[in-house]
């Protein structure tokens, strides 16, 4: 079903890249893409924002996990299985994450007062120093990618944004999301 709109995605972002000093531009579809539906919308802004991101990871020299969990550390020390429910993996899978950015000194692992079991993973001041790095300028890139939205339109997508986001937390303590 999203195979020709892979192909889109592909070109869109491409032109978009090349627009923005990113890169050379591909042909472009033709779409008005004034005229997107919301699945092809989606998937094209979720091309846009993950290969800024890589961009920006890269420029780093981190891979995008790597940055995202700089910046899930960067609000405080998180426990193992904490992480691992924020990444999606089991605790065996984020070890290693965790061993490669102990090793390049970003991280460490301590335990958790109270719980011998458990370990927690805190940033380095070299990880803190990347992550602040990494954070401010993806920061800047995403308001680069929304620029073109008038005040108006920023607000609003701002609120969409909080509204999905919002209830997808909610539907996951249901089941759905």
């Amino acid at each position: 079903m999203y195979h020709s709109d892979v192909t889109k995605t592909g070109q869109t972002i491409a032109a978009t890249g090349a627009a923005a000093g990113q890169g050379p531009a591909t042909e472009h579809t033709g779409t008005d893409d004034t005229q997107l539906d919301v699945a092809t919308g989606l998937v094209q802004l979720t091309g846009l924002v993950q290969s800024m991101y890589a961009r920006v990871s890269e420029r780093h020299d981190l891979t995008p996990v790597q940055a995202k969990l700089l910046c899930v550390l960067l609000n405080g020390p998180r426990g193992m299985a904490e992480l691992a429910h924020c990444f999606g993996v089991e605790k065996a899978a984020l070890t290693g994450l965790t061993d490669r950015a102990e090793r390049r000194g970003l991280a460490r692992r301590s335990p958790v007062p109270g719980d011998r079991r458990a370990l927690q993973v805190t940033l380095t001041d070299a990880g803190h120093q990347a992550a602040v790095a990494f954070h401010a300028e993806v920061t800047a890139e995403l308001n680069r990618l929304i620029s073109p939205l008038t005040p108006d339109g920023r607000k609003h997508f701002l609120g969409a944004m909080a509204e999905i986001i919002t209830e997808c937390r909610a539907a996951s303590f249901r089941g759905r999301c």
